[in-house]
């Protein structure tokens, strides 16, 4: 209560400070009373961003919406703000303890199937454990974030006297698709095509066609590409890339084909660009390498060189991220005399490889112990100030110096490597100092050790705050 009340006569930046505790004490108790919001609501001027971490504190919560809470007078909601609370609802309420934090972009390592949200409910119902996007998630907690992210958007434009717009109503319609609650989000999109202004659009269904491939409901995600029409909205070119993209991650190379087979006829409305067919080779080398099945590898890389030609042969320049995907497939199975042309083909064309084009290389060129052409294509990277070297270019090396029991040269290019910024992996540094214990050589200077195992104990602490899940195993002491 001391606090609070000297709360009221300090400056904005103790209120920022206060409002920032109240949410990460109700994410992780959601038992904080609503006194300390009470009282810090009669302080002004209220910020934007403390307002928005005030309303995200009441959604955890779980506090009903009433008109005390409003407070519109001493600072009105904007769209921005109505835009970051529905965005915190998703992270606060869809994600798991094994989630890998608060990434910004979609990123999955295991091949993504097609969901059966019904078989699902079923499995879950019978105790049975679910894999893929669903796997750890908590039903309860995701339709309370459900429901009180509707209840929000209701009572900002009832109590508020906010209006909405198109761009508070895409954001609305991605949590609905984030939480899997595909009837709902037909009828909420149903209910704002209704109303006056055309609050739903091509950005907005191509968001959620976006949403529901990453979440694996591709099937879902084409029928709401083709149900564009029912909100008299136009599918863009962005529009099929997406719907091209989300048919790739889950193999649907057949469908994903068809449209692009579409689009390339002529005075057809969309037609393709260099993204589209950028997502289909890097899909197919990735998809290659999944398989296991060497005829499987040998039918997409062919695909993926076919496609590469024939986007030239339309009359399409292909960029630098299209060079990289096949470059990066080619030398995952073994086809360096391929990559070898295409980068000659990027230098002739006038691109600059970057980093990932010579790191693709370098992990080849490792793996197949050709550790001295790794290091000049590392070399040659500097040279032509195509991109410095980082943690993802020396691993590789160092990995391969340490099999091959070149235990000095491992030492030096760690050392290098420290040198330029970069902090080794564990594994990384304990190969090395394995090693050089093997061989009978001095271990690695103590300072060097006391950089390493710092940076490596700031960086776990960074990952413990978004993943509290893990824990301290075989980790270098703090």
């Amino acid at each position: 209560m001391d606090f609070v009340l000297r709360l009221r006569s300090g400056t904005n930046l103790l209120l920022s400070v206060l409002s920032t505790f109240q949410l990460a004490f109700c994410q992780s108790k959601h038992k904080y009373s609503s006194f300390a919001y009470q009282e810090t609501s009669l302080l002004e001027p209220l910020s934007h961003g403390t307002l928005v971490r005030q309303m995200t504190c009441a959604i955890v919560q779980n506090r009903s919406f009433d008109s005390q809470m409003a407070i519109v007078d001493i600072h009105p909601w904007t769209v921005g703000a109505v835009c970051e609370v529905l965005r915190a609802i998703p992270r606060f309420f869809f994600q798991s303890g094994r989630s890998v934090g608060r990434q910004h972009s979609f990123r999955r390592r295991a091949p993504l199937r097609q969901r059966d949200l019904g078989q699902e409910a079923e499995d879950s119902s019978n105790g049975v454990r679910l894999r893929g996007p669903a796997a750890y998630r908590d039903p309860s907690k995701v339709n309370l974030g459900l429901t009180k992210a509707l209840e929000f958007y209701s009572w900002v434009e009832v109590e508020c006297g906010f209006s909405h717009n198109e761009i508070t109503c895409k954001e609305m319609a991605c949590v609905l698709a984030k939480g899997n609650a595909l009837k709902k989000l037909w009828h909420f999109l149903h209910e704002m095509a209704k109303r006056e202004g055309q609050l739903v659009n091509t950005v907005t269904l191509t968001c959620i066609i976006k949403i529901l491939g990453e979440e694996g409901l591709v099937k879902e995600a084409l029928a709401a590409f083709y149900r564009m029409k029912q909100f008299h909205c136009k599918p863009d070119v962005v529009a099929y890339n997406t719907i091209i993209g989300a048919l790739c991650r889950v193999g649907n190379f057949k469908m994903a084909r068809f449209l692009l087979d579409q689009m390339e006829i002529p005075g057809f409305r969309c037609p393709p660009d260099t993204f589209t067919y950028t997502i289909l080779i890097g899909f197919y080398c990735k998809h290659s390498l999944q398989t296991g099945c060497r005829k499987a590898i040998r039918r997409r890389i062919w695909e993926a060189n076919h496609l590469f030609r024939h986007m030239i042969f339309k009359g399409f320049t292909p960029d630098v991220v299209t060079y990289n995907c096949l470059i990066d497939g080619l030398c995952k199975t073994y086809r360096i005399g391929r990559a070898m042309e295409l980068l000659d083909d990027m230098l002739q064309r006038g691109f600059n490889p970057n980093k990932v084009t010579y790191n693709s290389f370098i992990r080849y060129y490792s793996v197949v112990n050709e550790v001295e052409k790794a290091i000049v294509m590392m070399r040659s990277m500097e040279l032509r100030r195509h991109g410095t070297p980082t943690s993802s270019s020396f691993t590789p090396i160092i990995h391969a110096l340490c099999e091959a029991r070149r235990s000095t040269e491992a030492q030096d290019f760690l050392v290098e490597m420290v040198d330029r910024g970069s902090i080794p992996r564990e594994y990384t540094y304990k190969l090395v100092c394995d090693t050089l214990a093997l061989a009978g050589q001095a271990s690695l200077p103590h300072e060097l050790c006391k950089k390493i195992e710092d940076g490596i104990s700031t960086r776990y602490k960074q990952v413990m705050r978004v993943k509290p899940v893990m824990k301290y195993k075989d980790m270098i002491s703090q």
